[in-house]
């Protein structure tokens, strides 16, 4: 009874973080869509993004790299050297 109640409780462990994986998957999907809505990108792809980068003035593409930075920054490590590589 023990080994079964062990086994359902990391199932319902395994259950939880699966969802908040997939949430995450979610969410960055939608921050990509958005980007390739906002900056009218047709090909919805790596090679379509890249494109669209070479057309871009250095102000554009600052502004951009910025929005990636902070979407899909590790939060692991904040700024404040608690963490050092």
């Amino acid at each position: 009874m023990k080994n079964s109640a062990l086994k359902g409780a990391l199932g319902a462990l395994a259950v939880v973080g699966v969802a908040l994986i997939a949430k995450k998957a979610v969410q960055r999907k939608r921050f990509i869509k958005g980007i390739f809505d906002e900056y009218g990108i047709k090909e919805k792809s790596p090679f379509g993004l890249a494109d669209k980068i070479r057309e871009m003035n250095e102000e554009d593409y600052q502004e951009l790299k910025g929005k990636f930075k902070k979407e899909f920054s590790s939060r692991c490590c904040r700024k404040d050297n608690t963490c050092e590589a």
